[in-house]
C-alpha cells in the first residue's frame, strides 16, 4: 500500500499543559525543515495533540520521507495511515476497514487485536463495541486471521476524530524534545567517539548545539579537521545545522609542553579548552558546555580530573556520558551514523601530545602552579585564538 498520510506521535510534549504549543510549534517547524531532504511536496498539518504529514501529490517517495522524519527529536512514532470522512456510520467504517485489512493482510494468518480511541464522543457506539464489532467483521471475511487480545501480530488502530485514522504500523522516532525548546550549548567536538554521541544526546533533550574544535597544525593534518567537520555534518541531521568553531591550538600546546611538567599535560591542555570553548560560547550566547567524558574511561576523567577541568568554568558543564561505558557509547555512534567515521585514523591535538604516564588525580593547587608558568603569555595566546578561530556551518 502507498500511504499519503502519516500520523506523528509524540509523549513528552503532551505534558507540558499550557505551554504544549510552544512544543509543538517548535516539533512541526523542524519536521517542515527535515522534510526538504525527502523526495516529495508535504503538508504538515496539526489538531490538538496530534500531528499529520501528507503528500501533496502520488509522486513522492516514502521511504526518503519516513527516514527525514526518524532525525527529528520530540517524534517517538511514525505511522503510515488511511485517513477518511468521518460520516458517524458504523457501516461506512467497516467498510473502510475491510479494504483496509484486505490490501495489507489477505491471505496471511495473523492474529489481531482492534483499539478503538473515540476521541469524537458524538460517534453512536463505544469504543469497546467499536472494537467487537470491528473484530467480527475481520474474523467473517478473512477467516485465516485469529485475535490473540495479549500478543496480537497486527495492532489495528482506530482513532475517531474530525476524521478517522487507520493505522498498523509505528515506526520509532528518536523521542526527546523537539529542537530548539532549551536553549544553546557549545560542544567540545573531537574526532573521536564520545562528543559527537555526547552532542546527540543534549540535543535530543531540544537544545540547539555549536561546536568547537581543536586543530594544532602541523602536528594534526587537514584531513583530521575534515574528520571532525564530517562529524558536525553527521550529528546536524539530527541537530540541525551546526556552527562549527576551528581553534589553532598550536601555540598553546607547544608552551604547555615547554613550560610545564609532562605528566600534568592532558589535564592543563583541558583547562585551556574549556577556557576558549567557554569564552566562544559565550560570545555565540551558548548558555552550557557539553563534553563526551565518562568516568574513568582515561586520565583525564577521572574524578579528580574533572574536578580540576571545572575549576576553571563558569557556564554549566553537561556530560551526559557520565555514567556509560565504552560499548554503550558505541552503540550509540553506531545508531546515529557517526562511529565509522570516528574510527577513521587521523589524530586529534589531545593524542598528539599525550603524556607517557599522565597524572591520574591532579591536584588543583599543584595545576594552578604550573599554569602560573605560562603567564602572561598564555593569555595573548588564548586571546588570538579565541578571535582567530575559523567558523564553519556544517549542514
Amino acid at each position: 500500500m502507498l500511504y499519503h498520510s502519516f500520523l506523528i506521535k509524540y509523549s513528552e510534549i503532551g505534558t507540558k499543559g499550557k505551554n504544549r504549543y510552544v512544543f509543538e510549534d517548535a516539533l512541526v517547524h523542524d519536521i517542515r525543515r527535515k522534510l526538504k531532504r525527502a523526495e516529495g511536496s508535504f503538508r504538515v498539518t496539526r489538531e490538538r495533540g496530534r500531528i499529520y504529514v501528507s503528500s501533496k501529490s502520488e509522486d513522492y517517495d516514502p521511504d526518503s520521507l519516513i527516514e527525514a522524519l526518524r532525525h527529528v527529536f520530540g517524534i517517538i512514532g511514525i505511522c503510515p495511515m488511511v485517513q477518511f470522512e468521518n460520516d458517524g456510520n458504523i457501516e461506512s467504517l467497516k467498510r473502510e476497514v475491510l479494504s483496509y485489512w484486505g490490501e495489507l493482510y489477505r491471505g496471511k494468518k495473523k492474529s489481531f487485536k482492534v483499539y478503538t480511541r473515540r476521541a469524537d464522543k458524538s460517534f453512536p457506539l463505544s469504543s469497546p463495541e467499536i472494537d467487537a464489532e470491528l473484530g467480527h467483521e475481520i474474523l467473517d471475511a478473512f477467516p485465516e486471521s485469529s485475535v490473540d487480545v495479549h500478543n496480537p501480530e497486527v495492532r489495528l488502530h482506530v482513532e475517531i476524530r474530525q476524521f478517522i485514522n487507520l493505522y498498523s504500523e509505528i515506526i520509532p522516532g528518536p523521542g526527546g524534545m523537539p529542537l530548539g525548546t532549551n536553549g544553546k550549548a557549545m560542544l567540545l567536538l573531537s574526532g573521536g567517539i564520545d562528543s559527537p554521541a555526547a552532542g546527540y544526546m543534549i540535543a535530543k533533550r531540544g537544545a540547539l548545539i555549536e561546536a568547537c574544535y581543536f586543530h594544532a597544525p602541523p602536528y594534526t593534518s587537514e584531513r583530521a579537521k575534515q574528520k571532525v567537520t564530517d562529524l558536525a555534518e553527521k550529528l546536524s541531521r539530527y541537530a540541525g545545522p551546526v556552527a562549527l568553531h576551528i581553534v589553532n591550538f598550536t601555540e598553546i600546546q607547544l608552551a604547555i609542553y615547554e613550560k610545564c611538567p609532562h605528566d600534568e599535560l592532558t589535564i592543563l591542555m583541558r583547562r585551556y579548552m574549556m577556557r576558549i570553548a567557554e569564552r566562544i560560547a559565550e560570545k555565540r550566547d551558548c548558555i552550557g558546555l557539553i563534553t563526551g567524558e565518562s568516568i574513568g574511561q582515561v586520565a583525564s576523567q577521572t574524578m579528580q580530573s574533572l574536578v580540576c577541568t571545572n575549576e576553571v568554568c563558569r557556564l554549566p558543564v553537561y556530560r551526559p556520558l557520565i555514567a556509560f561505558d565504552k560499548q554503550e557509547i558505541v552503540d550509540i555512534a553506531e545508531r546515529i551514523g557517526t562511529y565509522e567515521t570516528s574510527i577513521e585514523p587521523y589524530e586529534d591535538c589531545c593524542t598528539i601530545f599525550v603524556a607517557r604516564h599522565p597524572v591520574t588525580k591532579p591536584v588543583p593547587e599543584k595545576i594552578r602552579s604550573s599554569e602560573e608558568r605560562l603567564l602572561p603569555e598564555i593569555e595573548a595566546m588564548t586571546d588570538k585564538a579565541v578571535e582567530e578561530a575559523e567558523l564553519i556551518l556544517c549542514r
